[in-house]
């Protein structure tokens, strides 16, 4: 199921399914630890002796939005047999790692009526069920699950009054279904106290309702770190939640989410409402993928891990780079500056970037060997191949260069003064050290999508663009014999892009090369939208003859032929396919590639009307959101139904990157109807306009 509604504050995430089921639960870092590992947190209500767990399965109809602006939800729940409307609204305090919801509950039914509302917690405390406990403390009317130094502690409010008066603590796993079946009889909870090793609980909250009236509920959740050994902490947060009022914390988070979404006025130019509000939904859900250590997470949805027993709870150094440049074109630098500093801490000292990291900044899981592939052909005459880096070159080249595209913009020199030498020199220096000896391009890496090794044409585009960024550095801080060397280097690999990746042949770029040990070229000859790279990164302009040529075969090949259209990652992707049909639907249709041909119509764009087919491609990532405005990694191509992660974090920078990049050249080919010369300019040596003042408005 896509996690359709992540709310989060830096330390806290927490994600909702389609059914409205909490599912992930991620603290004190997000993307580590999942507390709740994708198993339900169940929500129930009972009412006229009939009880029914939250799901489209059991007769509710669920709409699931977020309030305008805001990372507050807003859903609606309908169960017409049962007579009941829940209005709901759930919040992570923007600053307090505390989750607090409300439920409005509607009687749908003239007479008035008694409802009690269930609230299910399975927790897997630090990513274990083993040696967890739960425990009803009665002098606050609170049940908290802890293990070592986390402590989650639940309440609810209803009228004013505080404090849990029905409860089940129990345990689960081997013949224990849990204590969420304590309440399916009668809606009675045993009331057991404690329990300890692997655990579940679920407390309620109850009501009168008027006939055809409504009263709200309340309930949160207080996370805490305690090191001393106590839950004092759990209680102190409680206390906070019970003396100030949980619609307290509703109108600081509204406010404070509002202001910041809204923080840099910007002129939309005629973008739909619906376009704007994807651009602002992106911005905020962006936002809960970033943990406050900087590091930017893929994706935290636990749903993969049935697929791949792994998850995208990892920070992919380019997709950081490229959620940076996004969010340093929307305005906000704060956040991007603790990601570079992330990238500059976990650099290694031989200035490369491995596969993936923790939001703690250690070391992820892996698939790229550091030996070549095996060959032999049986398993007792296996001989390991040579010695290899196993990396994604363009990782390191891409956090260079969106460094330079931030500093260019911000100049904020104190900040990027200490990154020149602890991250920007020591990758650049890698960068002109690994190549490929004969065509001097970047030596073999994984390519972006992490399935094959070679010499790639996006990673040589991102080099390109790293060595260009790392050489303004150096001019900038008066290195100049390291800027020619990286200028240097940067050139050849251009040159060797011309001869090598260029191929009259096909009349476009290849994916990729590789040289074998006689020197032959072996060419892969694949179309890939990856090959945007080419000028993305500033490698080729964006309407040279070569660039224009691929372009054109990523659109006639990769656009999959279905009602549902949209770009695929390459031809015959393997990967979550649906469909066998390959001349048709080349694989499912990504919102990053999809986008990739936005970028390449407003790099090129010379007027208003050029920008047309830019506008056109938002509004299809638009119309293929989900009600929330959650776009997945990728769609069914017949259905358009989310598939692999959801929310990816890549896919919403790249609607803020194309938005920007959007507002920017529009700004540049606007024509002032007094002269008919342009209303701005670019800023030599900066990433942003300025008005041009040659004549008088």
């Amino acid at each position: 199921m896509p996690r359709d509604l992540p709310i989060g504050n830096e330390r806290l995430l927490v994600n909702f399914d389609e059914d409205y089921i909490i599912r992930d639960i991620y603290y004190p870092n997000v993307g580590k630890e999942n507390h709740a590992g994708g198993y339900p947190f169940r929500f129930g209500v009972f009412v006229d002796g009939q009880f029914s767990w939250m799901g489209k399965s059991n007769g509710w109809r669920i709409d699931r939005r977020y309030e305008p602006d805001t990372l507050i939800t807003a859903v609606t729940c309908i169960n017409e047999h049962l007579g009941i409307a829940l209005h709901c609204s759930d919040c992570t305090d923007f600053h307090e790692t505390v989750l607090v919801r409300k439920i409005l509950v509607k009687n749908l039914r003239d007479n008035p009526r008694e409802v009690k509302l269930y609230f299910h917690h399975d927790f897997r405390i630090s990513e274990s069920d083993v040696g967890d406990t739960a425990v009803y403390e009665p002098v606050t009317k609170t049940v908290t699950h802890y293990k070592g130094y986390r402590y989650f502690l639940a309440n609810v409010m209803v009228d004013g009054v505080a404090g849990i008066n029905s409860f089940a603590i129990g345990g689960k796993g081997g013949d224990k279904a849990g204590t969420w079946k304590d309440a399916e009889d009668d809606g009675n909870l045993g009331m057991n106290p404690i329990a300890q090793g692997s655990v579940d609980s679920t407390v309620r909250a109850s009501g009168m309702v008027p006939g055809k009236g409504e009263k709200a509920m309340y309930y949160w959740l207080c996370c805490a770190k305690v090191w001393e050994g106590t839950w004092d902490g759990a209680k102190e947060l409680n206390a906070k939640v019970v003396r100030r009022g949980p619609e307290d914390f509703f109108r600081r988070t509204r406010a404070y989410w509002k202001l910041w979404v809204n923080k840099e006025p910007t002129e939309f130019f005629g973008l739909t409402p619906s376009v704007v509000d994807l651009y602002k939904r992106s911005l905020l859900i962006v936002r809960t993928q970033i943990d406050e250590g900087g590091g930017i997470i893929a994706a935290n949805d636990s749903d993969i891990m049935q697929f791949a027993r792994d998850h995208y709870s990892y920070v992919w150094p380019r997709d950081g780079a490229l959620v940076a440049h996004a969010l340093d074109m929307a305005g906000y630098p704060e956040i991007t500056n603790r990601f570079f500093n992330f990238c500059a801490d976990v650099i290694t000292p031989a200035g490369y970037l491995l596969h993936k990291y923790n939001p703690d900044r250690s070391l992820a899981s892996s698939w790229h060997p550091w030996v070549g592939h095996a060959t032999g052909t049986s398993q007792a005459n296996l001989v390991l191949g040579k010695a290899q880096l196993p990396i994604q070159e363009d990782e390191t080249a891409l956090v260079v260069w969106a460094m330079w595209r931030h500093f260019q913009r911000y100049r904020d020199i104190d900040a990027m003064k200490p990154l020149y030498g602890r991250f920007v020199r020591k990758a650049a220096d890698f960068m002109v050290a690994y190549r490929e000896p004969r065509t001097k391009l970047p030596a073999p890496s994984y390519d972006l999508w992490e399935e094959r090794r070679g010499i790639l044409t996006f990673t040589c585009s991102a080099v390109h663009g790293g060595l260009l960024a790392a050489a303004e550095f150096a001019q900038a801080f008066g290195d100049d014999d390291h800027a020619e060397t990286y200028l240097r280097a940067a050139e050849e690999i251009r040159a060797g892009m011309d001869q090598y990746l260029w191929r009259p042949e096909l009349n476009r770029f290849a994916r990729m090369i590789n040289v074998k040990e006689d020197g032959a070229i072996e060419v892969d000859a694949c179309i890939d939208a990856s090959m945007f790279g080419t000028f993305a990164f500033g490698a080729y302009q964006a309407d040279d003859p070569k660039v224009e040529a691929t372009m054109k075969a990523i659109r006639d090949r990769l656009w999959c032929k279905t009602e549902v259209g949209g770009v695929a990652r390459y031809e015959d992707d393997y990967y979550h396919r649906v469909s066998q049909d390959i001349k048709n639907v080349p694989g499912n249709p990504w919102f990053i590639c999809t986008m990739w041909l936005a970028s390449h119509t407003i790099a090129k764009a010379k007027t208003v009307e050029d920008l047309d087919d830019a506008v056109k491609i938002l509004e299809w990532v638009d119309s293929r959101k989900l009600p929330s405005g959650v776009l997945a990694e990728q769609v069914n191509p017949y259905t358009n139904a989310p598939m692999s992660v959801s929310p990816l974090t890549w896919s919403h920078a790249t609607v803020v990157e194309v938005v920007q990049s959007y507002l920017e050249k529009r700004e540049m080919v606007e024509r002032c109807p007094t002269c008919g010369g342009p209303k701005m300019r670019k800023i030599e040596g900066y990433e942003r306009e300025e008005p041009v003042l040659h004549h008088k408005h």
